[in-house]
């Protein structure tokens, strides 16, 4: 494969481990409408988009209700939720090793912006990535996250071979491979994909056999 030069990450399950605030949050939402999900909140239903997330829980499709859940769960993690999160294990000096060596760094999430840019200045992270993008950071919703893949190397003017993006789920990869993206999967997260790619970026120029190497966080 091509000389990886530029590198986008997914943010829950890849970066951090979300599950206990993005589950304190779902929590929250359902006990201020007074209703009980019809699914267990476990770490299984993180990485979708929030709506249809609550609309899944909630098994149902109103949308008064839909609207009601979504208010409750923004402002439960908008305000203290996201402060629950926590980073995989070596990620944070992993970050900072690409950014001392002027690696262009950038997120695409399906979460919500105003929660990843919280998430990123909580962490200090801010200053590490050249941008932060989700499907809600240009007025209008973008589709899916391989659009905002796209988006984000028509912005910074990136070449798609020499781009790679890091993810823990299946819809990452799919997202990629439509992007025209290389794709690497970190053996954590709540994905259910394999890490059959581990080796395919090992001899890249800027230290990815320690991403390889690593074993997921315990």
């Amino acid at each position: 494969m091509p000389s990886i030069q530029n590198v986008i990450f997914d943010l829950d399950g890849t970066l951090i481990d979300s599950s206990a605030s993005i589950l304190a949050s779902y929590n929250a939402a359902f006990e201020c409408a007074g209703l009980t999900p019809v699914l267990a909140l476990t770490a299984d239903i993180i990485g979708p988009p929030l709506r249809p997330t609550l609309q899944m829980l909630s098994g149902s499709s109103d949308t008064e209700l839909l609207n009601g859940l979504t208010r409750a769960f923004i402002a439960h993690y908008d305000s203290t939720g996201y402060r629950y999160t926590t980073v995989f294990e070596g990620v944070d000096a992993f970050l900072r090793e690409l950014a001392e060596a002027a690696v262009p760094l950038f997120i695409v999430t399906n979460k919500r912006i105003a929660p990843t840019k919280l998430i990123l200045d909580y962490l200090g992270w801010a200053g590490l990535f050249q941008g932060a993008y989700a499907l809600d950071s240009w007025g209008s919703p973008l589709p899916s996250k391989e659009a905002v893949i796209r988006r984000t190397i028509e912005l910074h003017s990136l070449q798609p071979d020499a781009t790679l993006y890091v993810g823990d789920r299946v819809d990452d990869r799919f997202a990629a491979e439509q992007a025209g993206v290389a794709f690497f999967l970190v053996p954590w997260g709540y994905g259910m994909c394999s890490p059959t790619n581990m080796d395919e970026v090992q001899d890249s120029t800027f230290g990815w056999k320690a991403l390889r190497l690593h074993s997921a966080p315990r």
